[in-house]
Formats: structure tokens, C-alpha cells, sequence
């Protein structure tokens, strides 16, 4: 089956931050970062994509989703500074194959 991920992607460190769901990380945090998508993401400026995790299945990506978005903010944040405490843009690493 095809990877989805869900993804966090955040306006700076401990600012704005947008959770979401895809099948195409590289093409997602492409539009985010280009502010292609209208709406949250791009009100807040969230360009840079600081955390995301890999599914087999987007029911299970979606059902991660759904359930992240009930967490607190502070839950969110520490779930990103655990793999990515500098808050990088991962999407460049991705692009380059150093991250799966």
C-alpha cells in the first residue's frame, strides 16, 4: 500500500502551528511552503513542516489525525521537540532522501 502521513507544519518555534493529512508529504509542505493552500496554513504563515509520521494506511493517518486534533497545544509541541528540537524545516531533508 501507498505511504500518508500526517504532518505538522508551524509559522516559527512555538508559534502557529497546523496539523493535516496526506498522501504526498513532499507536494504538501511544497504548497504550504508556497502558500498554495488557502485557509489556516496560509493565514498563519505555517511554511515550514517540523514533524511528521509515516502510515501504511490513510484510514490510519486520518484516524491519527482526528485524534492529534483533540490534544492539547503543549502535547503537540512536545511531540515535535522530541524528533526536531530546533524546530528545521524537514521537507528539505526529505527531498534530499536523509529522512523516510
Amino acid at each position: 500500500m501507498r505511504n500518508s502521513f500526517v504532518y505538522i507544519v508551524a509559522s516559527g518555534k512555538n508559534a502557529k502551528l497546523y496539523l493535516g493529512v496526506t498522501r504526498d508529504i513532499l507536494s504538501r509542505a511544497w504548497q504550504h511552503r508556497n502558500e498554495y493552500l488557502a485557509g489556516y496554513s496560509k493565514k498563519h504563515k505555517c511554511h515550514r513542516l517540523v514533524w511528521f509520521e509515516t502510515h501504511d494506511d490513510i484510514r490510519e493517518a486520518i484516524r491519527k489525525e482526528k485524534q492529534m486534533k483533540k490534544w492539547r497545544r503543549a502535547w503537540k509541541i512536545e511531540l515535535i521537540e522530541k524528533t526536531n528540537p530546533g524546530w528545521r524545516d524537514l521537507s528539505g531533508d526529505l527531498e534530499r532522501g536523509l529522512l523516510e
